[in-house]
C-alpha cells in the first residue's frame, strides 16, 4: 500500500474557466504555481470546489496531469466519489494511471445512504484500489451525514481508509472521531473556519477554499498550529476570518473565483449551474482583500 503524508495546508483547488466556458489551462498553471511558491503542503485537485460534476473525462485527465507537472513533489489527493459505485470506480481507473497519492470519496449524495449503507459503499470502492482513500464528509451538501461510529468502523476495518476530510461543522462529531481513531488515522478541516478548533483538539490540517485566494496566509497560520505558537495561528486566524465567511457568501467556489479574478490570476468565470457572483459578493471580496493585505 502506498506510504500516505497528508498534513497542512491542502487547497481544494478551483478549476479557471474562459469566458466561453472552456477550460483555462494557463490559467490553472499560474494558480498551481502560486500555491507552489506560497508553500502549501499538498493540492486537492478536481474536488467540490473544482465544479468537477461538470468536467468531462478528457477534461479531468488534462488537469491531473497539469497540476501533476506543475506541483512539483506535492502530494496530490484527488477527487473521485460521486453517488454510484460504477461512476466512482470510473474515476478511479481515470486517474490511477497517473499518479495520484490519495483518493478522496465523497459520502454519496442524493441518495442518502443510512449509516449501514455508508459503511458497506466506503469498503467496496475501497477494495478496489491499493491507494489510500480519504473519506470525505460534507453533509451540507450531500444529504448525509457519516457519525462517527461509522468512521470508526471504517478505519478499523479497512486497511487503505487512511483520513476523513470534516466537513459536518460538528465540533463534537471531529472530537469524537479523534478521540476514537486508530494511530496513523487523518483528520483534515473541511472547513476553514473551524481550522484552529479542529488542530487544538488534534486534527492534522485543513483541505481549504480559502488558501486559493490566500495561500501563505493560511499555509502560515497551519503552520503555527503545528508548531505549537498558539497566539500566533490566533492572530491568523482573526485576520483570515473575514475571508473564511467570505468564500461562502454564495455557494462555492463563486465566491473565491471573483477574489481571484480580482487577483488578476483568472477570469470571473463558473459553469451552469452555478452562475457568477453578484455585485454585492464581487464587492464584499473587494473589502475583504484589502483588509487582509492593507
Amino acid at each position: 500500500m502506498k506510504s500516505l503524508v497528508l498534513q497542512g495546508c491542502g487547497t481544494a483547488l478551483v478549476t479557471p474557466f474562459t469566458a466561453d466556458g472552456a477550460v483555462d489551462y494557463e490559467a490553472y498553471a499560474r494558480m498551481v504555481d502560486r500555491q507552489v511558491a506560497a508553500g502549501v503542503h499538498f493540492l486537492v485537485p478536481l474536488a467540490t470546489t473544482g465544479e468537477t460534476p461538470t468536467l468531462s473525462a478528457g477534461e479531468k485527465t488534462a488537469i491531473f496531469q497539469l497540476v501533476k507537472e506543475h506541483a512539483k513533489e506535492l502530494p496530490l489527493l484527488v477527487g473521485v466519489g460521486v453517488n454510484s459505485i460504477p461512476d466512482t470506480l470510473g474515476n478511479i481507473k481515470l486517474v490511477e494511471p497517473l499518479g495520484p497519492d490519495a483518493l478522496l470519496v465523497v459520502v454519496p449524495y442524493y441518495n442518502k445512504p443510512t449509516q449501514q449503507g455508508q459503511y458497506e459503499y466506503f469498503k467496496a470502492v475501497a477494495a478496489e484500489t491499493d491507494l489510500p482513500v480519504i473519506i470525505y464528509n460534507v453533509p451540507g451538501r450531500t444529504g448525509a451525514n457519516m457519525l462517527p461510529d461509522t468512521v470508526i468502523r471504517l478505519a478499523n476495518d479497512v486497511p487503505n481508509i487512511r483520513g476523513i476530510k470534516e466537513a459536518s461543522g460538528k465540533y463534537d462529531q471531529v472530537s469524537e472521531i479523534l478521540r476514537r481513531a486508530p494511530e496513523g488515522f487523518t483528520v483534515l478541516s473541511g472547513d476553514d473556519d473551524m481550522t484552529l478548533a479542529f488542530m487544538a483538539t488534534g486534527a492534522h490540517g485543513v483541505v481549504s477554499v480559502a488558501s486559493n485566494v490566500a495561500p501563505k496566509e493560511v499555509t502560515q497560520m497551519v503552520e503555527a498550529m503545528q508548531q505549537g505558537r498558539l497566539a500566533d495561528a490566533r492572530a491568523l486566524h482573526h485576520r483570515l476570518f473575514p475571508l473564511f465567511k467570505a468564500c461562502f457568501a454564495e455557494s462555492n467556489p463563486i465566491p473565491a473565483k471573483a477574489a481571484l479574478a480580482q487577483l488578476g490570476i483568472m477570469q470571473d468565470a463558473v459553469r451552469l449551474p452555478l452562475a457568477a457572483a453578484s455585485d454585492a459578493t464581487r464587492a464584499l471580496m473587494e473589502k475583504v482583500l484589502a483588509e487582509l493585505w492593507k
